[in-house]
């Protein structure tokens, strides 16, 4: 099975089960199901976990008869990484940069001015 490289763009049935793999860490199957709204068909996700597998998000372990599912990076950095995405595809870098700024909390962006003036103690 050959991964896909960098942070692939999700599907919203894909993003929902990362999620849920977030959220609960190492489930089967079934228990995937048991976290999704309405009744999705087995198969249909085992196939989402699949791809998830090949773009590198999801990996899988026997135990046993069965199949344990766990997501490969955590929530933070796969958000991280869709920033990272946008920005590096962003005609104007800066720009985007001060508009995301903009449109932040004042908490977020104290929180974001104290990481970087650590950051900046680091040099």
């Amino acid at each position: 099975m050959s991964i896909e490289p960098g942070i692939p763009t999700l599907g919203p049935l894909e993003e929902q089960v990362m999620h849920i793999l977030w959220d609960h860490g190492k489930l089967t199957v079934r228990e995937v199901i048991e976290f999704l709204p309405g009744d999705p068909a087995y198969t249909t996700i085992a196939t989402v976990l699949r791809h998830l597998g090949r773009k590198g998000m999801v990996t899988t372990v026997k135990d046993g008869r069965t199949a344990r599912h766990s997501a490969l990076m955590n929530r933070e950095e796969y958000t991280a990484g869709v920033m990272d995405q946008v920005l590096s595809t962003s005609r104007d870098r800066t720009a985007s940069i001060l508009h995301f700024v903009d449109t932040i909390t004042a908490t977020d962006r104290e929180l974001l001015l104290e990481y970087l003036q650590q950051q900046e103690g680091r040099k």
